[in-house]
């Protein structure tokens, strides 16, 4: 069997990068070394599929290279994705888990299992192959890429392609089969990589934190999480562990532990929790504090919070120190929770290294980097789903054209 193009790994870009070239005339075969096609795509979204995100444009990335996604993502959007999710007759809702979210979140109204099986009958549909149980045992390069997997755990196979497309995703969830294979092969082909890190993840407190506010586990807030120049108004969680929810991954992708950032943290966005006290004339005490603050801040972080905080006197002075305590408190984490909970991987093959547009490498003809294994991180609430369709699609079409030729 002739093949225009061997795809590595069977996630979300793998997936939709075999289905496009396909429809574009490529003959395609996909390797997953896993028993099952999309395993991160089923759980994703509590097993909804946050497929995509109406507001998705560059600023919602990183990157060590920021402008790389623009093209990708201006040539395939959430708009475009729609169209073949309706193709497919799939019902899903844009959700705010609560009122204050961003909105723009697309999920199913079924399940994930929806969005994998459309990906498998558009594979179908353009005659791509996907082998499952695929353990690939080497990959060389000489006029082809040639490669030996061992199939199912026993049979070797041989393949053999002008195309080469690496799909392979991060490190995060490694229960799930994450491995760093993707990276392994770009080195292997003179590729760089960007500092790899664990992003959307929980970050764990410090020995004095988590002896201050570890039994705080389940108190829920929301405020606006800052790191650098990224600011997130979104819900924060307080875990055993550490701190975590929306606002805090979000940010947690921001946090360099090399450095030693701080997560800046406005517990009352846009409150003057201080001024009944300053102005109401009553009582100026503990007692009165804790009851203000409980208006703004869930009932045990309130009674926490004056407790560690309380001033030595009830001035206006201390009042506004109080006060501007909360917009300002400093959170700085001991580390994240690691790759074991981490939604993505930032950092990743260096995209300076690749054409923006078609995502093939501009050191190896042929070889193409696609989805995760590349240095584009997005935000939490289906930009990387995002990522993953518009670069496979990038890849898909411009293999589909060389194999017409």
């Amino acid at each position: 069997m002739n093949i225009d193009a061997l795809i590595l790994g069977a996630g979300a870009a793998g997936l939709m990068c075999a289905a496009h070239a396909g429809r574009h005339g490529a003959r395609v075969v996909v390797l997953e070394r896993s028993e099952k096609a999309g395993k991160k795509i089923l759980i994703s979204g509590g097993g909804r599929c946050n497929f995509t995100n109406l507001k998705c444009g560059p600023q919602n990335f990183l990157s060590d290279n920021p402008d790389f996604c623009r093209s990708a993502l201006a040539r395939y959007t959430p708009e475009d994705f729609l169209k073949l999710v309706a193709k497919h007759k799939i019902p899903y809702h844009e959700k705010k888990p609560y009122p204050e979210a961003a909105e723009g979140q697309l999920f199913c109204d079924r399940s994930s299992a929806d969005i994998l099986n459309m990906l498998l009958e558009e594979c179908a549909a353009s005659r791509a192959e996907v082998l499952l149980n695929a353990d690939v045992m080497q990959v060389t390069r000489d006029d082809q890429f040639r490669l030996r997997a061992r199939i199912a755990g026993d049979e070797t196979a041989e393949f053999s392609s002008p195309v080469l497309v690496v799909a392979t995703g991060g490190l995060s969830i490694p229960k799930m089969g994450a491995t760093g294979f993707g990276y392994d092969l770009a080195r292997q082909f003179s590729h760089s990589i960007v500092d790899c890190r664990s992003a959307l993840v929980p970050l764990e407190f410090s020995r004095a934190d988590s002896k201050a506010y570890g039994d705080l586990a389940g108190v829920s807030t929301f405020v606006v999480a800052r790191c650098g120049e990224a600011q997130f108004r979104e819900k924060m969680l307080f875990s055993h562990r550490g701190l975590t929810g929306p606002a805090i991954l979000q940010a947690s992708s921001y946090w360099n532990w090399r450095d030693g950032d701080a997560i800046r943290i406005d517990l009352a966005p846009n409150r003057e929790w201080t001024s009944v006290l300053r102005n109401g004339g009553g009582h100026r005490d503990a007692a009165a504090a804790r009851t203000a603050l409980r208006k703004i801040l869930p009932q045990r972080f309130a009674d926490r919070w004056i407790e560690r905080h309380e001033p030595p006197d009830w001035t206006n002075s201390s009042l506004k120190l109080l006060e501007d305590g909360l917009h300002r408190w400093e959170f700085r984490p001991s580390r994240t929770e690691g790759y074991e909970k981490a939604e993505v991987t930032a950092g990743g093959l260096n995209t300076r290294e690749l054409s923006s547009k078609t995502m093939e490498s501009q050191k190896v003809p042929g070889l193409y980097f696609i989805g995760e294994v590349v240095d584009v991180t997005g935000w939490l609430g289906g930009y990387n789903f995002q990522w993953a369709w518009a670069s496979a699609v990038a890849a898909g079409k411009a293999i589909g054209d060389k194999a017409r030729k």
